[in-house]
């Protein structure tokens, strides 16, 4: 069985940092109104999963941080594949370990049927533990199949239908680190 110390997490690296932790978007308002508004601005159109409440950790979507089990190397070369140009991309790492399992879950994504947003339901939590990870950190063949066929104007949105680590918490700067990719 493995441990949850064998497992990486990856969150794509912020432009612009201030302080020295990662917080959450609702955090952000207050601290940073600036880098709220921008990160705020990904949710035009999509303004239901930004008020969407997070069941098992009682807070809201944008109560917290965001990491991808799974590496981010296949998902680019998937893009890639589809003959579109896409410029190194930087990526925090962090240890799976780092975060405190009673903060966090795993959220299983389902495709919102004809587009229109659908309400997160129970099923879709999982709890953060290794096996869940396990069962997580590889690619959905749907996504790399997504990925491969992305139109050139399309947004490039890798994480849309893989599995979501949600932590409610900020995370030190000092415990990422960072690759390139």
């Amino acid at each position: 069985m493995p441990a949850l110390s064998e497992f990486t997490l990856y969150h794509r690296a912020a432009r612009d940092v201030r302080g020295g932790r990662l917080l959450p978007l609702n955090a952000l308002r207050e601290a940073h109104p600036d880098i709220y508004a921008r990160e705020a601005a990904k949710y035009a159109g999509r303004e239901e999963l930004a008020a969407e409440r997070v069941l098992p950790l009682e807070c809201g979507w944008g109560d917290v941080l965001f990491f991808s089990p799974v590496h981010p190397g296949p998902l680019l070369d998937a893009v890639r594949e589809s003959r579109r140009e896409v410029p190194p991309i930087r990526f925090w790492t962090l240890r799976a370990d780092a975060l405190n399992p009673a903060r966090a879950c795993v959220k299983r994504v389902r495709l919102w049927p004809g587009g229109r947003y659908t309400p997160p339901l129970p099923d879709d939590y999982a709890p953060y533990d290794a096996p869940t990870l396990a069962q997580v950190s590889e690619p959905p063949v749907t996504t790399l199949k997504r990925l491969r066929t992305l139109p050139p104007q399309a947004p490039l949105i890798l994480w849309s239908d893989v599995p979501h680590v949600l932590y409610r918490g900020t995370i030190p700067l000092s415990a990422l680190g960072e690759v390139r990719l």
